[in-house]
């Protein structure tokens, strides 16, 4: 598998950075960069990136099982996160994300059928002073209600 002459030449950077035998480090950069180009991680990206990096396939199967940003599927052009662990919970977390399943009409790692938008509850965002968090795409929004959250989803739909 090849990938955009920019990705290819940011992955070679990113190897030549690990001495020989430590280069799995760059893994989840790697799987994070070839996910927002292909759109997720494919089988076809586990085993080039497994290729390059000399890591079992095995590895990067777990590696995908933890982390919830890395994908096996396509996600919405917008894939909004809602964080429902303590903090936001205790200022509205679990009602923002309910109010958003029923204004896009999905639940949890859904996707809309115009593919426009995902949703999925996450346990933290790491903004636990600005709870409710939530993040699209790769943009942090906090101390979101539910009538912000319908701002951005329209103000997001105006952007199609």
């Amino acid at each position: 598998m090849t990938f955009s002459p920019e990705l290819e030449a940011k992955f070679a950077k990113m190897i030549a950075n690990y001495p020989p035998g430590r280069q799995k480090g760059a893994l989840i950069p790697m799987l994070l960069y070839a996910q927002d180009e292909v759109g997720a991680v494919t089988d076809e990206v586990i085993d080039e990136v497994s290729r390059r990096l000399n890591v079992p396939r095995l590895e990067i199967e777990e590696v995908l099982g933890y982390y919830t940003m890395l994908a096996r599927e396509p996600r919405g052009k917008y894939h909004l996160q809602i964080c429902t662990n303590v903090s936001c919970m205790l200022t509205g977390g679990e009602e923002l994300f309910e109010h958003a399943c029923r204004k896009l009409g999905i639940g949890n790692r859904q996707k809309t059928p115009d593919g426009q938008f995902s949703l999925e509850e996450v346990e933290c965002l790491g903004a636990c002073s600005w709870a409710p968090a939530m993040q699209v795409n790769y943009d942090f929004h906090y101390q979101m209600t539910p009538e912000k959250l319908d701002r951005l989803i329209e103000s997001l739909r105006k952007l199609q």
